[in-house]
């Protein structure tokens, strides 16, 4: 069983140097051991996943004009995330706002190429399916 994702839960992404965190509004009205809890539509740049610090991803303009500008010396730049599809696969059997919730399982795809994980879920109380 995975344990329930809420504010505060910290993030990772595979090019970002420094972990991010998760914002939740709470729209569904549900709290998981205190704070908002997640679902898997909690996927917005800036407004839920925030930056983690630099990124290093070559897919990402600003890192490739970057490192041309550097004569390809890889030069990083500030993380702005672009998630555009919502979590995966999340809890189907449990739905908050009529959405799967979000488990510590699931992963979130950045257009930069990264992979953003949850290393913690913000509350160790609550589990999901």
């Amino acid at each position: 069983m995975g344990q329930q994702v809420c504010t505060g839960a910290m993030t990772q992404c595979t090019f970002g140097v420094a972990p991010g965190s998760l914002m939740v509004i709470p729209i569904s009205m549900v709290m998981a051991g205190g704070p908002p809890a997640a679902n898997i539509m909690d996927n917005k740049p800036m407004a839920n996943v925030m930056p983690f610090g630099m990124c290093q991803s070559m897919a990402n303009p600003m890192v490739a004009a970057a490192t041309a500008a550097a004569l390809g010396v890889l030069v990083p730049m500030p993380c702005i995330p672009m998630t555009m599809a919502p979590w995966v696969p999340g809890a189907p059997t449990v739905l908050l706002g009529n959405m799967p919730a979000l488990n510590n399982s699931s992963k979130l795809m950045c257009m930069w190429g990264g992979v953003i994980s949850i290393n913690l879920p913000g509350q160790f109380t609550v589990m999901v399916p």
